[in-house]
C-alpha cells in the first residue's frame, strides 16, 4: 500500500508541474522553448535556494523527472563543486552532476536518428 502512495505522490506532483506548463502554453504567448527554459531556470533558482529538495524528497521521480528537476540537479552540482573546487566549480559543477542525463539524451537521440528517418514536417 505504501508503494501506491509513493506512486500517487509522484503522479500528483509531476502532473501539477506539467499542468502548469500546459496552462502557460494555452493562456500566454510564450513559446514552448521559452517555457522549457523557464522551467529549468526555476529549478535552478529553487534548487539553489534549497526549496526544491523537500519537494524531491516528498515526490521522488515526480519532482526529478520534469525540467525543474534538471535545473535543481544543476544547482546542486554547482553547490557541491564550489565547496570542493572553489570558483572553478561554478563552471564545472552543473555539467558534471548532469553528465549521465546529458549523455543519455545525446546517445538515444542518435539511436533514434539512425533508426528513423529524421526530416522536416512537410
Amino acid at each position: 500500500m505504501e508503494v501506491l502512495f509513493e506512486y500517487l505522490k509522484a503522479f500528483l506532483v509531476g502532473g501539477a508541474i506539467c499542468a502548469i506548463g500546459q496552462v502557460l502554453i494555452d493562456y500566454t504567448k510564450l513559446t514552448p522553448a521559452r517555457i522549457l527554459v523557464s522551467f529549468v531556470v526555476a529549478g535552478v533558482v529553487l534548487g539553489g535556494l534549497g526549496l526544491y529538495q523537500p519537494l524531491i524528497e516528498f515526490a521522488g521521480a515526480g519532482a526529478t523527472v520534469p525540467l525543474t528537476g534538471f535545473g535543481a540537479l544543476l544547482a546542486k552540482g554547482v553547490k557541491t563543486a564550489v565547496a570542493e573546487k572553489g570558483a572553478f566549480g561554478i563552471l564545472s559543477g552543473g555539467v558534471t552532476s548532469a553528465s549521465a542525463g546529458i549523455t543519455a539524451a545525446i546517445f538515444f537521440g542518435l539511436v533514434m536518428a539512425l533508426i528513423f528517418k529524421p526530416g522536416d514536417k512537410s
